[in-house]
Order: C-alpha cells, then structure tokens, then sequence
C-alpha cells in the first residue's frame, strides 16, 4: 500500500549543532583499553563529540531549531508544533520539546516529545507530515537530539566507542506538487526489544541505588543482532519504497542512512546496489547521535550542495524497539 500524504508535504530547511568539545579514538585509549585502529576498522569512526556534564538535550535542540529558522527566514513564533525526538530527555517531565518551546519563543507553539529511538526522527518526521496534511497545522519544526555521553558504560568499549552527542532540525510544512514526501514505511518489532535497550529508570525498574551499582543506566547492546537486524531491514524497506513507486536504483540522487555502524551502511546500500557515492555518511566525524544522525547527514548534504530541488532522496533507519523505517520524497528547496 502505498502511504502517500492528502497534500505535498516537505522539509523546507535544516538546522544543527553539536558541542564544541572533540573525543577522538586516540582520546578513548587513554580511558579504555581499546585504539584508534580497532574503532575505526569496526565502525568507520574517527572522533566524536561529548558535552560538558550538566549540559541538556534541549541546550543542543534548540540552537538547531534555531538554525533552520533562520535558514527558512521565518520566526519562531509562526511554528504551529515542535516535535522533539530522544531517548536522553532533559527530565521525564515536563517534555524537552517544552523547554525548546520556551527557549526559542515559539509563543504560538504546542509540543511533545516522541521516543522511537534512532528511528525516532523519521517517526516524527511522518507524523509532523501528516498533520500538515491534513489540516490541522501549518508549520512544524521537528528536532532530533540525544546526548548519548550520559548514557554510555566507559567501561563497556564494545558499545561505549559507538556514541557522540548532537542535534539536527528540520522545517515542515506544505510544499509544491509533486515535491516532498511521497511515501513512508515504518516498523516496529517488540521482541527485539531485549537486544538494545536500557536495563533501569523506568516505572518497570525504577531508580534505586542498587540499580546504580549494577549499572543499570547505561546502554545495553547485543551488537550482532543488532547488525544483522538493521542491514536487512534498512534496506528491505528502502527497496520497498522505490519498487512501489516505480523507481530505479540510479534515480536515487542521496541516500540518507541511520549513522550506526559504516559496516551496517555498506552493507545496506550493496543490498539496494546503490552507488557508494550517493550514501550520506558523517559518522567518522560525529559517531552515533541516534535520533539525530539522519537530520545532521541531511543538513550536511544541503550544505554541500549534495542534494537539491526536485533530487529523489531515501532516508532510512532501524533502532531500539526495535523500531525501523524509510521516508521516500523529493527534495523540496
């Protein structure tokens, strides 16, 4: 079934930001038994970037929402809705997307909060979409952020080496004929759930000083099944998508996919026979920002002119959930 939108429905500008501090793999030796060339043969990973503690996920969020204002030429306050994705909120409650809201004087603004973990902008990104479309807003600003640096066993290197912290933004609303989404397919399978995910802090397993102790509050990982999981779905899906609307692989213009893993990128772009030329990858640069890996690749590709009006782009992801999904659409600006 193909999902297409009521109206044509785009992202109309992109925003980022990062914490100005660089963790490379030389950095990560001093702390952990582990070496540049170990990380980087196993994960296409150079450096990464951490905030300094006490440094929240909407103190990265709003300055890239703020940028893609900027770049659209429009002001806070003509948002009709700020969706914010994460797996790292500011606090449980209120929602981060309440404290952007605030940050950046969006006065005519609602919002929440959407967790579907590295998957999560995509999510919010269709459902920011289909609002629009459907009448019931205008403009949505959506923001991917997560400051995985809090999250992460130091003394845990397979997974701890994988993580940066960072945010990416993105402008929806209505765009010309034929331009923005035009079509989406996500997934969700629960009983992956045990293969990536965090142990205690939730109303299941609150927090407690032994849950600290057993370090429970940190990312627990299975990486080969998460591998093995996410190469087949982030490139069944985004075949999916073009079989069903008719394109080839070669009118493919940029390929965006969720930065885990290079190996897990590779891997799902031989499966789409895609030209390695066309993928987005800035995972050397800034590791895993889970939810935000695909609004950074996408803005760094607007930037460098990667991408332009009318260019035929996938997006694809797959995380904790496990959650998946791909976003079909035709660059709008």
């Amino acid at each position: 079934m193909n999902r297409r939108l009521s109206a044509p429905v785009g992202i109309t500008a992109t925003g980022q930001c990062f914490p100005p501090k660089v963790v490379t793999n030389d950095d990560l030796s001093k702390i952990m038994e582990t070496n540049d060339e170990w990380i980087r043969t196993r994960t296409g990973i150079r450096e990464r970037r951490w905030v300094e503690p006490g440094t929240g996920a909407s103190q990265l969020g709003a300055p890239a929402l703020q940028m893609a204002l900027d770049n659209r030429g429009i002001k806070a306050s003509e948002l009709d809705l700020i969706l914010v994705t994460t797996v790292t909120p500011d606090t449980l409650f209120p929602a981060t997307a309440c404290r952007i809201q605030d940050m950046v004087g969006a006065s005519n603004a609602f919002g929440f909060d959407l967790n579907a973990a590295c998957s999560g902008f995509l999510y919010a990104l269709t459902t920011a979409a289909s609002l629009v479309a459907a009448g019931g807003v205008r403009r949505v600003g959506v923001v991917g952020v997560d400051i995985m640096s809090t999250i992460i066993n130091l003394e845990d290197r397979a997974t701890s080496v994988l993580f940066g912290d960072g945010a990416g933004a993105a402008i929806v609303e209505r765009v010309e004929d034929g331009l923005g989404i035009l079509d989406f397919e996500h997934k969700v399978d629960g009983s992956g759930g045990c293969f990536l995910f965090m142990p205690a802090g939730g109303s299941l397993k609150p927090a407690t000083a032994e849950t600290v102790a057993a370090k429970e509050h940190y990312i627990h990982q299975a990486g080969s099944e998460v591998f093995k999981n996410a190469v087949r779905e982030m490139a069944d899906n985004s075949k999916l998508l073009m079989d069903r609307n008719g394109f080839r692989g070669d009118e493919l213009k940029l390929f965006v996919p969720h930065q885990a893993n290079i190996r897990i990128m590779d891997a799902a772009a031989k499966r789409l026979e895609l030209d390695p030329a066309r993928m987005m990858v800035n995972i050397d640069r800034y590791a895993n920002t889970t939810t935000a890996t695909i609004p950074t690749a996408l803005h760094q590709a607007v930037e460098a002119k990667r991408v332009e009006k009318g260019d035929l782009v996938v997006l694809s992801a797959f995380g904790a959930g496990f959650t998946w999904g791909s976003t079909l659409l035709r660059w709008a600006y």
